[in-house]
């Protein structure tokens, strides 16, 4: 047990929005004289944040709190309490207390009205210094000093600069991410350093990710980086539920990404993972009925060629013209009806899930059946743990970030539940 007051120590390694989060709920919670230390790797916190909000930030959505946790999947009843504590109403009333005012676009996605991510992160720090925490640049996490962490405090390892320095705390919250652009900071590399502590970790795979097709080099050097919108898409999981989503889609040099892409990216990469690839079907008409696409395409078109036909008749040209010669044989632009519903129905075949790194963020890691319902290791006590590093995943669409968020508050109180449980501030 601590001697004093000031010598009570917490840890926070990682300083992307969860371990941020964390460490203010602990400042705001803990007793005076609670030191909270925040460690990251890189040269200053944020970078995958920051990143991610170059092209506007998109910090939540507004949709009603149901289908908000539908976006959770198979995770669902494990997230549910985070929002509970945390939730998207709550962060955007904890945004306003920055001084950062948000609004709904028109997809119901949640922005600051400046649609920056740089203004926030720094009022967050300046919030953060004031409230006494200290920052650790430059300092990767290594591991335990200790043989074990089973100890009242824990002796954590850190590669610096100026070579390996250890620091002891009471507690301590892993907020160190997943394995997504690892240039800015989330490399994965915690895995086989919790796996000498014997904690559970399931894989990491790719999420938010796009999918190989093997284009043609036509295809490839023609038309990489157009959008195909409007567009659906259809597919069925490994559990045969089948699902439809309209949207947008990219079609990329080695196939497809894209914002509906993302939202199907789990049950796209599960069925791969089974069955070594997977057709989806690409309606390129969504706004029209097949019978409506089959009046139009079959009606007579003189002396016009097909591409033309189909381009005045039903607005097919540009990327769409060019996927259908990609995938359709010739002859099938000879046979009207049947063109009628490839366009309304094209299978398109995946083959594999781009590179990890290359993932927006991941699935898999620590599982919640590890932990106890403050985010607590139930093997290793007083260490807690925080966002993506969590086995869990989400679309884009302000999904990922507000359980981020709220997994930070929920391992930040549960940080002060357990300090006050073991008397550390009595």
């Amino acid at each position: 047990m601590p001697s004093s007051l000031d010598s009570v120590r917490v840890a926070v390694i990682g300083g992307g929005p969860a371990g941020l989060m964390a460490a203010e709920t602990i400042a705001r919670l803990a007793r005076r004289g609670v030191q909270v230390h925040v460690y990251d790797a890189m040269p200053s916190v944020g970078r995958k944040f920051l990143m991610a909000g170059k092209g506007g930030m998109n910090i939540t959505h507004s949709e009603s709190l149901e289908p908000f946790l539908d976006r959770y999947g198979a995770r669902r009843a494990w997230i549910a309490p985070l929002l509970d504590a945390f939730g998207p109403d709550a962060l955007r009333a904890w945004l306003g207390e920055l001084g950062i005012e948000t609004f709904v676009g028109s997809s119901g996605r949640v922005f600051p009205s400046d649609m920056k991510a740089a203004p926030m992160l720094r009022a967050w720090l300046h919030r953060l210094r004031e409230a006494g925490v200290h920052f650790h640049m430059r300092h990767k996490w290594s591991g335990w000093a200790s043989a074990s962490g089973d100890t009242a405090t824990h002796q954590l390892r850190f590669d610096t600069p100026a070579g390996e320095q250890t620091a002891g705390c009471d507690a301590v919250v892993f907020a160190l991410g997943g394995a997504s652009w690892p240039r800015l900071g989330s490399d994965a590399a915690w895995v086989p350093l919790m796996a000498t502590r014997d904690v559970p970790v399931m894989p990491l795979r790719p999420s938010n990710c796009g999918f190989d097709a093997d284009w043609s080099p036509y295809l490839r050097e023609r038309f990489a980086g157009q959008p195909i919108k409007p567009v659906a898409i259809t597919l069925t999981d490994v559990d045969e539920k089948v699902h439809n989503r309209q949207g947008e889609i990219l079609l990329t040099e080695t196939g497809l990404e894209g914002s509906l892409i993302y939202a199907l990216s789990a049950p796209i990469r599960e069925r791969i993972l089974a069955d070594g690839e997977l057709t989806i079907m690409l309606d390129l008409a969504p706004g029209l009925p097949l019978e409506r696409v089959v009046e139009e395409v079959t009606r007579p078109r003189g002396s016009r060629s097909m591409s033309s036909h189909l381009h005045g008749r039903i607005g097919i040209g540009g990327v769409k013209l060019a996927l259908l010669h990609e995938i359709l044989p010739k002859e099938a632009f000879t046979d009207a009806s049947g063109l009628a519903h490839a366009i309304k129905a094209l299978p398109v075949r995946l083959v594999r899930t781009r590179p990890i790194e290359e993932a927006i963020s991941t699935a898999g890691g620590i599982p919640f059946e590890a932990l106890d319902s403050n985010l607590m290791i139930e093997r290793m006590p007083g260490a807690f743990c925080a966002g993506e590093m969590l086995d869990w995943e989400a679309p884009t669409g302000g999904y990922l970030l507000t359980a981020c968020f709220a997994s930070g508050v929920v391992a930040g109180r549960g940080v002060c539940a357990y300090l006050e449980a073991r008397g550390a501030w009595a």
